[in-house]
């Protein structure tokens, strides 16, 4: 619930899937097909790699750490 609060305040903003990102996308989701890797999971990579963000809030730790983004070598999981 503070989560769904701070979204709505504009403490955190969404950040759309651009055209652009959804081979990208497609591509996380086949190579990671094992791990089970889903869209959405593989959409917050695509748009970190296309913001050049290194940090991800996240308690899918399983998914995250072994994803290797292509702007850095692993992204820093909080908390």
């Amino acid at each position: 619930m503070r989560f769904l609060g701070d979204l709505a305040s504009g403490t955190f903003t969404v950040e759309p899937v651009q055209p652009g990102d959804w081979l990208r996308i497609a591509v996380l989701v086949w190579t990671y097909r094992d791990l089970r890797l889903g869209t959405v999971d593989a959409s917050v990579v695509v748009a970190a790699e296309r913001l050049g963000i290194a940090e991800v809030a996240t308690l899918d730790h399983r998914h995250f750490a072994v994803v290797r983004p292509t702007h850095i070598s692993a992204l820093n999981l909080l908390p």
